[in-house]
Order: structure tokens, then C-alpha cells, then sequence
């Protein structure tokens, strides 16, 4: 019996990497992939929703909170584009990043690019690759705003916003295990303060005095995640800020996938610079998609 589908030589077969980034999940491919055989235009936008609708799907296609896809760049040595698994383009990744600058450094080992530069929608990042541990430098957060009072359920919460390459909601909490983050995470993230792009959603608690858990609720994959990069820096500024314990440097956060990724910043009155993002990356394995 043939394992291939009868129409197999009218779809376009796609070269990937799946890679995960502390329990993020990518589709990685480049865009020279997906030109059509025979043609040398770009894809067009609504293919890049298409696919990544298709592909992060977990039962018909590979699986994963997004799609990363690599082009051309002229201000740096790759461009990221981000896709969701509901086909929406996000302004930027930080695990997403980091599976990027990994999957750079492998793909040129002989050139020795241990440090890639990223453009991506929200600026340009450095990074840092030393083996399967990938730090990503993040444009400067902004928007800062504390203390909104967010109503749900009847109930009053105070979210902290803070942009760091995509919009954040920061809310701390105690019991942290027991929140129901994808009931609460769903309201919040379409909350009228926060309209009309919504916001990810981070619930934090503290766990010591430069150590904070999080579990994040995704816009876009309309879920929660294992991990969130953007999310975790969100936290540990907020609360760095919030403990008023700005000796700490270094926030170390513990995701829902279980793994630490490490923050680095600087702060001046509440403005942050030099913000860092560190964490394990990993190559999980190579394939085919037929579309």
C-alpha cells in the first residue's frame, strides 16, 4: 500500500527544523523553502498564515507554538517572522529567538557565528550561542504602566503592563498551581484595557528574593504555554521593580515546563536597559511538510 497521498506530486514539500526553546516549540524554516518550484517571487503573506495554521497543528500537521520563518536581512544576518498557531504574525519571540540565533550557529559551524544579529519586527537582537545555551539581547521594554485594575468574574485584579517586543500583562499571585490560567488568561487577554491588540498574559509568584515562578497565556496560540521568553522578562522586571530589590540583577525564572531561564538587566528611575534573556535551546529533528 502507498503511504503518500495520491495527489503528492501537485503539493509543495517544505524543508523544516523542529526546535524548543525551555519548553517553547518552533517549526523553523527559511523562506527560500517556500518560494514555489520553478519561481523566484516571495511567498505571499497570506501563505505564512496559511502554513503556520497548518504545520503547528498537533494532530495533522508537526506540532508547535509557532513558526518561525528565516529571510534575508540587510540590517542583520537573518530576519525572523513569527507565526502563531493560529496563523497571526506577532511583532517578536524571545524563545523564538533564541531557537534562531541556535539554529544559525549550526547551520555555519565552520563560519564560527557564535553571535548572530536578528532583526525582527520589534528591532534588531544580538545573541550569544555557547553550546545549548542561548542568551538573546531584547530591544529596550517600554510602556510601563502599574497597578490597572482589571474586573473578572466580580473579582479585582491588578495587572502590571510592560512591553518587552510584544504586550504583557503581568499579575502576581499566591498559589500559583491552582490559578486556572486558561479560563482567567482568556479574559484578560481581550480585556477592554487592553484592546485592540490584547496582551500575553504572565500570572507570577514569588519565590525568593531573585527567584519568581510564571505561567504564561499566549495570544495566538490561545493557550497556555511551557514557556514564554517575552513573558519571563516581563515578570522579572516587574518584579524587580515592584520588591524595590534592584541589587538583584539577575532574576532566575522558573517556567511550567520546569527549566530556569535566567534574566539580565539594568535599570535607571523605571526605565530598563541591556536586557538579556538566557535559557536552553534544542534541535529536536529535521523533516519534510507536504502542503
Amino acid at each position: 500500500m502507498n503511504p503518500f497521498p495520491a495527489n503528492l506530486n501537485k503539493m509543495k514539500k517544505i524543508k523544516f527544523t523542529k526546535m524548543v526553546a525551555t519548553g517553547n516549540d518552533f517549526v523553523v524554516t527559511e523562506a527560500k523553502s517556500l518560494r514555489l518550484s520553478g519561481r523566484q517571487e516571495k511567498p505571499k503573506a497570506k501563505n505564512f498564515n496559511y502554513l503556520a495554521e497548518k504545520i503547528c497543528n498537533r494532530k495533522y500537521g508537526v506540532g508547535a507554538d509557532g513558526l518561525l520563518v528565516l529571510e534575508k536581512s540587510r540590517k542583520a544576518d537573518i530576519k525572523m517572522r513569527i507565526f502563531n498557531a493560529d496563523g497571526s504574525e506577532a511583532e517578536m519571540c524571545g524563545n523564538g529567538a533564541r531557537c534562531a540565533a541556535l539554529y544559525l550557529a549550526s547551520r555555519k559551524p565552520q563560519a564560527g557565528n557564535r553571535k548572530p544579529k536578528i532583526e525582527t519586527k520589534a528591532g534588531i537582537l544580538d545573541s550569544l550561542v555557547e553550546k545549548d545555551s542561548v542568551r538573546i539581547k531584547l530591544t529596550s521594554p517600554c510602556g510601563l504602566k502599574l497597578g490597572i485594575p482589571v474586573l473578572i468574574n466580580g473579582c479585582r485584579l491588578e495587572a502590571n503592563f510592560i512591553n518587552t517586543g510584544v504586550p504583557h500583562a503581568v499579575i502576581f499571585v499566591e498559589g500559583l498551581d491552582k490559578i486556572d490560567v486558561a479560563a482567567i488568561g482568556s479574559q484578560i487577554r481581550y480585556h477592554k484595557e487592553f484592546s485592540p491588540k490584547g496582551v500575553n498574559v504572565d500570572f507570577v509568584e514569588a519565590a525568593g528574593n531573585d527567584s519568581i515562578c510564571v505561567r504564561t497565556y499566549e495570544r495566538g496560540v490561545e493557550g497556555e504555554t511551557l514557556a514564554c521568553g517575552t513573558g519571563s522578562v516581563a515578570s522579572a522586571l516587574v518584579f524587580g521593580l515592584l520588591t524595590g530589590d534592584l541589587a538583584h540583577r539577575k532574576i532566575n525564572v522558573r517556567t511550567q515546563s520546569g527549566e530556569i531561564l535566567k534574566i539580565y538587566f539594568d535599570k535607571k528611575v523605571n526605565n530598563f536597559s541591556n536586557v538579556w534573556l538566557e535559557g536552553k535551546a534544542e534541535i529536536v529533528y529535521k523533516g519534510e511538510y507536504y502542503v
